[in-house]
């Protein structure tokens, strides 16, 4: 009986929280519940270190640093949702022994709040929380907190707290992996109250008093049941009273002093950044051409009748003069067919974000080249040589409508599968072959490191492009470095943590190149950072074809990343008015030479995966990804992503395999954040440039997947339903 409820609560842990995740998805959006205005040393809306029910504005991406005697945490927060905070912690805790350093240990963490009630009336906001629920379980502990406006300075949050917010330290066993939730723990032990209250005194100070059971306290147990009390710092406060004072100097930015039990000072320092609050909300893109009105019947009796058509001149000049204006607005027309009532435009969009913004500034454009009688204006997204869809629209619509939301438009018009290859297109004369190169400076950063948190590297950067023709593309970087923080290292040696093979070590000894049996595919990463001279991360061949419709494909050859090279195919099926997608790639590849830029090393492996997507109401997008993994594992990868009409991208996902906790080593299987940042956000300039990382708490050899650019799925979606539709507000832009 016993067995069989502990299966029924792993079975809620994971499977509740992914479906509540996606129905929250699936529904309608809702305005920002109760927000907070102090984060808290954990990096959540709350007091100076407990919870409260309070939510962050939707989307906010923000960060904190917060250092008292006893710990250093980092923490990257992001509201998932309106309901949703989550927080991925690295923290520094003093008083443990780690990496044969005596004095202090680097433990990683995430957290997860859900608002239930929000405050209406009488009822105080309701929030449920697990801290420390997919980490070693330091600060592991779970809460249910309610939040009260007393009035409209001052908020009041009761809670009750299990694990270390109710003052019991949970057990954490000696050579445990860490890194999976012990749900057997939830909601259990000693469960004692907590509570905080907030004031504000000023429109920029707020001041905040606590109390709190937190004994500053690790619990280990070693394999003979012996436990061991270690304390964090100087261990538990002279009193249970923790006061802080926070100050915000700007929308986005807070610094913070506190004292725990009044005898620990701390500072902290946040920062808040909103999808919603751009630094230039209108941007900084020139207006389009206006819509250019018809003139009457009577006034061009020639252009309203199509007789023009009949001239052979007519379409090469009028291609000419509409690829001409379209160049000064970023686009591409890479063929056009006309006829006495219906033209076709193919774009390739190399300026906006969005491309609904792009589609809504074409069809200005043909109201003013194409004559009158044209009626039926169809406008075809391109990409290397794909068409991802068509959106046809009546011309009369568009003058109608221009003045109006662009909800109206969206309605009027339709979008549908792109004919891959129809007969009467007339290809823009020049286009092919076409060359493209950029030099730039580069910054890689590395983050979570337990010997080096943060680890940079800087220098110059030469990428280039040559095109033979729409679909048929070289492309390659050329890296110099200049200077940084990131060095060569070998990977840890089994058993002796902190400990790292040398350079040297690591490629003399072929035995080194597996960890417990698994051949080391990304543990050894740093082998290939430190070099001084000229590095190519990638050097490739790629061809891009679309079958039929709603059939793409992708076959790239050469240098595919830093670490590998070899062969990459994938197909993808995405009909343009489909939330669904499905997917399958097959990669052969070799591992690259750490020194030799054109060299290889003895391993090689075959890698695939089918993979389905699912595009959900407000920006979500859900992916599977099944097969087999680099390192030779098998399993799948689940990623929730979410997308904001102004291109933000924040996803979290996690990969299990067949690979056991101990093979796969700490963290017992591989997880992490996504954040991809258009550069137009910051800098107010259309562009599709964008800034993103990949944060893991740790980089395994488990569940590791090719890093190969291109993927279909990507490429595709942009021009086609969901997120064509998501970001349609710009297309009057």
């Amino acid at each position: 009986m016993r067995a069989h409820s502990l299966l029924t609560r792993r079975l809620l842990a994971t499977t509740v929280p992914a479906l509540l995740l996606l129905g929250l998805a699936a529904g309608p959006a809702r305005t920002d519940p109760m927000i907070g205005e102090v984060m808290n040393s954990y990096g959540l809306a709350g007091g100076v270190e407990t919870p409260t029910a309070e939510m962050l504005p939707d989307a906010t991406l923000g960060g904190t640093v917060s250092y008292n005697k006893a710990a250093r945490r980092h923490n990257v927060i992001f509201q998932l949702h309106p309901r949703i905070t989550t927080a991925l912690r690295y923290s520094r805790v003093e008083g443990i022994n780690d990496h044969n350093e005596l004095g202090h240990l680097w433990d990683r963490s995430f957290d997860i709040r859900f608002q239930v009630l929000d405050e209406a009336g009488w009822r105080p906001a309701v929030a449920i929380g697990l801290q420390d629920f997919l980490g070693t379980g330091i600060y592991s502990g779970e809460y249910i907190v309610a939040t009260k406006t007393i009035t409209p300075r001052l908020r009041a949050s009761v809670g009750i707290g299990w694990g270390t917010l109710g003052g019991d330290p949970r057990l954490i066993e000696i050579g445990d992996t860490g890194g999976k939730p012990q749900v057997d723990e939830w909601f259990r032990g000693k469960a004692r109250p907590f509570g905080s209250i907030t004031w504000q005194a000023t429109d920029k100070l707020r001041l905040v008093a606590e109390y709190s059971n937190d004994k500053y306290l690790v619990r280990n147990i070693f394999p003979n049941g012996h436990v061991e009390e270690i304390p964090q710092g100087d261990g538990e406060p002279g009193s249970k009273l923790n006061l802080g004072a926070y100050y915000t100097f700007s929308p986005s930015y807070q610094v913070g002093l506190y004292t725990i039990g009044g005898d620990m000072f701390g500072a902290q320092f946040s920062f808040a950044l909103n999808p919603r609050n751009a630094p230039f909300p209108s941007g900084l893109e020139k207006a389009p051409a206006p819509v250019k009105p018809r003139p009457a019947p009577s006034a061009d009796p020639e252009g309203w009748s199509g007789a023009w058509s009949a001239d052979p001149t007519a379409q090469p000049a009028i291609q000419t003069a509409l690829a001409g204006a379209l160049k000064d607005e970023g686009q591409i027309l890479e063929s056009m067919s006309l006829s006495g009532n219906r033209a076709e435009v193919r774009i390739r969009n190399t300026r906006y974000i969005q491309q609904s913004e792009a589609v809504g500034r074409t069809a200005r454009l043909m109201t003013r080249a194409l004559p009158p009688s044209v009626e039926t204006l169809v406008i075809t997204s391109n990409t290397d040589g794909m068409a991802t869809s068509s959106v046809v629209l009546k011309r009369s619509d568009v003058e109608r409508l221009e003045n109006t939301e662009a909800g109206r438009i969206a309605d009027a018009s339709q979008l549908v599968d792109a004919d891959p290859r129809p007969g009467d297109l007339v290809t823009t004369p020049g286009l092919f072959p076409r060359f493209r190169w950029n030099l730039a400076p580069y910054l890689d950063i590395g983050l979570f490191d337990p010997q080096d948190p943060l680890r940079y590297e800087t220098g110059a950067q030469l990428k280039a492009s040559y095109e033979f023709m729409p679909g048929l593309i070289v492309s390659g970087t050329i890296r110099q470095r200049a200077f940084g923080s990131m060095e060569q290292r070998g990977p840890g040696i089994p058993g002796q943590r902190g400990e790292h093979y040398t350079p040297e070590e690591y490629v003399s000894n072929p035995a080194y190149e597996y960890y417990n049996g698994v051949p080391r595919v990304r543990s050894d990463t740093r082998m290939y950072t430190g070099n001084d001279s000229p590095t190519i991360p990638e050097l490739t061949l790629a061809w891009y074809a679309q079958p039929t419709e709603a059939i793409y494909s992708r076959v790239t050859v050469g240098l595919l990343e830093r670490a590998y090279g070899g062969v990459s195919t994938e197909v993808l099926w995405k009909p343009a008015d489909s939330p669904l997608a499905f997917g399958a790639e097959v990669n052969r590849v070799k591992k690259r030479d750490f020194e030799d830029v054109f060299g290889f090393r003895d391993y090689e492996v075959t890698t695939g995966h089918v993979s389905a997507y699912y595009e959900f109401a407000n920006g979500f997008t859900a992916q599977l990804d099944v097969g087999k993994y680099l390192a030779g594992d098998k399993g799948a990868t689940f990623t929730l992503t979410r997308e904001f009409a102004n291109g933000w991208r924040i996803g979290a996902f996690a990969t299990k395999t067949d690979l056991s906790d101990e093979e796969f080593g700490e963290g017992s299987f591989d997880k992490g954040l996504t954040i991809s940042i258009p550069v137009a956000w910051a800098i107010g300039t259309p562009t599709r440039d964008r800034a993103g990382s990949t944060l893991r708490s740790l980089s395994r050899d488990g569940g590791a997947r090719l890093n190969v650019d291109g993927r279909l799925y990507d490429k595709v979606r942009d021009a086609q339903s969901v997120k064509l539709y998501q970001g349609w507000g710009r297309f009057w832009r």
